[in-house]
């Protein structure tokens, strides 16, 4: 080493690809110093500003450096940042009508009401449910899928009864319905991975069967990046008298969604994946399974009348959301839903399908790289991420040293897929996952970055 000269080198526990990833990031260096990075829009030719490009000032976020570097953040399937109309929305709502809801007849409970319900009015416009009564605002999609397994399935399934998922689906998606099983003697069936590491549908449509009571599917994969054609999954599931619960967290805030024309019983997403604030999600639900379904928690606003030895309940969505809600979450969702239909989910869609293809064809060119799921094509189309393994280097090495050399924010894990990754093969993997508000430009900085940290890890070889 030249003297004078001094390398800087972060400590990475998990050098060896064998050790299964950390259980916490404790163990990991913590680095708190962002500065602010003041960005200006890259020279490009007139019409030839992206739809990135454009939107990227509405995130202020996005503009700092970290760890000395201007920050990248490609960590988009995790959760997505925010606009700046979602976070003014938020801070109107605690700074001007602060209310409960549903209970005051002063005028900021009144106001504070308003603005709720008219939140729960634009995510079933976005989603084209048919009446909002169909929309029930949950924490989170987790506890949207938690509610109707506790609900509906407790309710309706008995022993015998199959539900079929697929090995690729979220834990929220898995646990709970192993849990309901147990409980009430029901079958889980598993559908695997076909040739181009997608769930095979051609083995779902054979599994499902007079004896199935419930398809439960993600419509678009976090890991693999594949989209489900949810259109012909419900088709076959009502030919069998089944119901179908879609898990649209990944899709839900990419494309456009309409449940109408999907024709799922049930359809669950979370707002922090969607612009909006963390804290809130949604359960869609056909009103008639919503009606029959008893409550999920007993306590203040899911109640129509209480007595001392008996109560009556609420009609839906009310009956499934007990006690005070996340009222500024709610309202801060509407904001988003606002910014997003301004925008177009089209318009996002087909952007982010440009960038799906170029952060594949970009990541291809690392040596070797193998990145999960199927390779795009004129009839198949991939979702804008890509998890991935760099031979002998552990996932979370890259995303250390991309961290903390680079500024460049990537997921490295099982993302909640243990199944999935078990079937792959490995213990974990790196993901890199965009948003309409990321450019091909952070594409290229982020494979730049990568080339460095393979290159530094292929060095101690």
């Amino acid at each position: 080493m030249m003297e004078g000269v001094v390398v800087k080198l972060p400590s990475f526990p998990f050098l060896n690809p064998s050790i299964s990833s950390p259980s916490s990031s404790s163990s990991l260096p913590l680095r708190l110093g962002f500065r602010r990075f003041s960005a200006s829009l890259p020279a490009v030719k007139e019409g030839s500003v992206s739809l990135g490009h454009l939107t990227r000032p509405d995130f202020p976020i996005l503009h700092q450096e970290v760890n000395g570097s201007k920050l990248v953040y490609l960590d988009n399937a995790a959760t997505s940042q925010k606009p700046t109309a979602v976070l003014n929305a938020l801070h109107h709502y605690y700074e001007a009508y602060n209310s409960n809801v549903h209970r005051g007849i002063h005028y900021l409970s009144a106001k504070a009401t308003d603005e709720y319900e008219l939140a729960r009015k634009k995510v079933a416009t976005f989603i084209n449910a048919s009446d909002s009564t169909e929309i029930v605002f949950t924490r989170n999609a987790t506890e949207a899928i938690n509610l109707v397994a506790y609900t509906w399935g407790l309710s309706n399934l008995k022993p015998g009864d199959e539900i079929v998922t697929s090995i690729a689906e979220h834990h929220s998606a898995i646990v709970p319905w192993q849990i309901v099983a147990q409980k009430t003697g029901a079958v889980l069936k598993f559908v695997s991975l076909d040739e181009n590491e997608v769930p095979d549908v051609k083995q779902l449509r054979e599994m499902i069967s007079s004896r199935t009571e419930l398809v439960v599917v993600h419509h678009v994969s976090n890991v693999l990046a594949s989209v489900l054609p949810i259109e012909d999954i419900v088709i076959w599931a009502h030919e069998a008298g089944a119901k179908v619960l879609v898990d649209a967290c990944q899709s839900v805030p990419h494309m456009v969604v309409d449940v109408q024309r999907l024709d799922a019983d049930f359809l669950v997403a979370s707002s922090h994946k969607m612009c909006g604030p963390t804290g809130i999600g949604f359960l869609f639900g056909k009103s008639n399974l919503l009606s029959a379904m008893p409550p999920f928690l007993g306590g203040g606003e899911m109640i129509s009348d209480v007595f001392l030895d008996h109560s009556t309940y609420a009609e839906p969505p009310s009956r499934f959301e007990a006690g005070t809600p996340a009222i500024g979450e709610a309202i801060g969702l509407g904001a988003a839903i606002d910014y997003l239909s301004q925008i177009g989910m089209q318009k996002i869609h087909d952007y982010e399908i440009e960038l799906a293809n170029y952060l594949y064809e970009k990541l291809c060119s690392v040596p070797n790289i193998r990145i999960y799921g199927p390779k795009p094509s004129d009839k198949v189309q991939r979702a804008a991420l890509c998890s991935f393994n760099v031979e002998n280097i552990h996932p979370t090495d890259l995303a250390t040293f991309l961290d903390q050399q680079h500024g460049v924010a990537i997921r490295s894990g099982h993302h909640c897929a243990q199944p999935l990754h078990r079937h792959l093969g490995v213990n974990a993997s790196a993901r890199a996952s965009l948003h309409f508000y990321n450019t091909e430009e952070d594409v290229d900085d982020f494979i730049r970055s990568l080339n460095d940290t393979v290159s530094f890890f292929n060095s101690f070889k």
